[in-house]
């Protein structure tokens, strides 16, 4: 019989009414088939096929022992073929080991379906690997949770490598006063833990932002969100992902644009955060307005290895072009990511702007020619209203000298009679 053990210890760290995250065990027979043979002995599949749940969210070991009738055979390499269905990504894996023991990922809310038969090579099969009869188990997961209740829309962006925030929505049927909880584990840590900052907005938590100190690239990093109410538990929700595949690098920064011998030069600085250089590759989209008012549109992925510069001819009829970039980690350092923003647009100098008709000038030149003109004749006007006025007061002082030394003469003939 197949037994399937829990981790106990781990389930007193979470609150009592996590219990229920115990799976129950079916098992599917396998179709009879007949013995395959070798040497005289059955090549049966391996027995006390056993799965243990560590607590790690998914992650589950898969332990089995030797078939009865190879335990004494010598002289023989005895290997096992095991494989399993990943529900993350829809197909089967398989391994081959001498081991006794493989561990795997699964998603705890989807049926785990293994797969095993023993593998028998001796002297007697002529040095040709006998396979044995294969069988099949499947272990579904016991439903928990008030149903409706499961959290939607749960993704996770890792910023420029420096923190990532895993969001969501709250279940449809999601009962008033709920508490939603986040435990992650990865394979560095000797537990699992509750998030170590939770996002909070009105409604309640609504996810969990991790410093770049809690995250392990290129390792399986486990997620589950479940919470509670005061109607009952809510429905669990197991996640997996590598971190490396969720970046967002920061806005393109620095932008420069430049135009030399007819050319249109882009150069920009890479993003900031812990994103390296070799690891980007970049979208350059270009805006053309032709003089006759029409636009085109071009895109372009640059994914030379630190490349941060972009060089397009202008266009003979061509008014304005404008430059805006975006990044991405590259598939040289993960398999997928997110598209930064879009930086600010930089564009060539317009056209109109640049060209000025020659009636223009003219203008222009006949202003000043005007302006210089009217100061002159300003200025004379100043000069000879001064050189008036100071004529008129000249004028005036010599007439009263020239009245006070006439009175001065008549004075003494006209007071003599008086005084003798």
């Amino acid at each position: 019989m197949i037994i399937l053990q829990k981790n106990m210890l781990l389930l007193k760290k979470f609150p009592a009414w996590l219990s229920a995250l115990a799976l129950l065990l079916l098992t599917q027979e396998p179709v009879s088939t007949s013995e395959v043979m070798a040497c005289g002995v059955a090549v049966d599949p391996p027995v006390n096929i056993a799965i243990t749940d560590p607590g790690f969210l998914g992650y589950l070991s898969i332990h089995w022992t030797r078939p009865p009738g190879l335990q004494n055979l010598t002289g023989c390499t005895v290997r096992y073929q095991l494989r399993y269905y990943d529900t993350y990504e829809e197909r089967w894996r398989s391994v081959r080991t001498v081991k006794l023991t493989y561990a795997a990922q699964f998603d705890l809310e989807k049926p785990v379906m293994v797969r095993i038969l023993t593998m028998l090579k001796c002297a007697c099969t002529n040095g040709t690997e006998v396979q044995g009869e294969e069988k099949e188990w499947v272990y579904t997961p016991e439903p928990t949770g008030m149903a409706g209740s499961r959290i939607r829309d749960f993704h996770c962006v890792f910023y420029g490598k420096e923190y990532m925030e895993c969001t969501w929505e709250s279940g449809p049927l999601q009962p008033p006063n709920s508490q939603h909880y986040l435990y992650y584990w990865h394979r560095e840590m000797d537990e699992t833990k509750e998030c170590p900052e939770y996002i909070i907005l009105s409604e309640g938590r609504r996810g969990c932002r991790f410093p770049r100190e809690s995250l392990l690239e290129f390792s399986k990093f486990n997620l589950c969100v479940n919470g509670s109410s005061p109607a009952g538990s809510l429905k669990m929700a197991y996640f997996s992902i590598e971190v490396q595949n969720h970046v967002k690098p920061a806005v393109v920064s620095s932008v420069h644009v430049s135009e030399i011998d007819g050319e249109l030069k882009l150069d920009w600085s890479p993003p900031s955060g812990q994103v390296p250089e070799h690891c980007l590759e970049y979208e350059v989209e270009s805006s053309t307005t032709m003089e006759n008012g029409k636009e085109t549109q071009e895109k372009m992925v640059l994914q030379n290895l630190e490349d941060t510069s972009y060089g397009i001819p202008r266009e003979a009829k061509s008014q304005k072009t404008c430059f805006r970039i975006r990044s991405k980690v590259n598939m040289y350092c993960a398999d997928g990511g997110f598209w930064s923003d879009w930086s600010q647009k930089k564009c060539t100098e317009d056209k109109e702007t640049q060209y000025i008709p020659k009636w223009t000038y003219l203008s222009l030149v006949g202003l000043v020619v005007i302006g210089i003109a009217g100061v002159i004749i300003l200025c004379l006007s100043l000069w000879i209203l001064k050189k008036i006025c100071i004529k008129k007061i000249n004028k005036k002082d010599a007439l009263y000298t020239l009245y006070k030394d006439k009175v001065n003469k008549t004075m003494p003939t006209i007071l003599s009679p008086i005084f003798k």
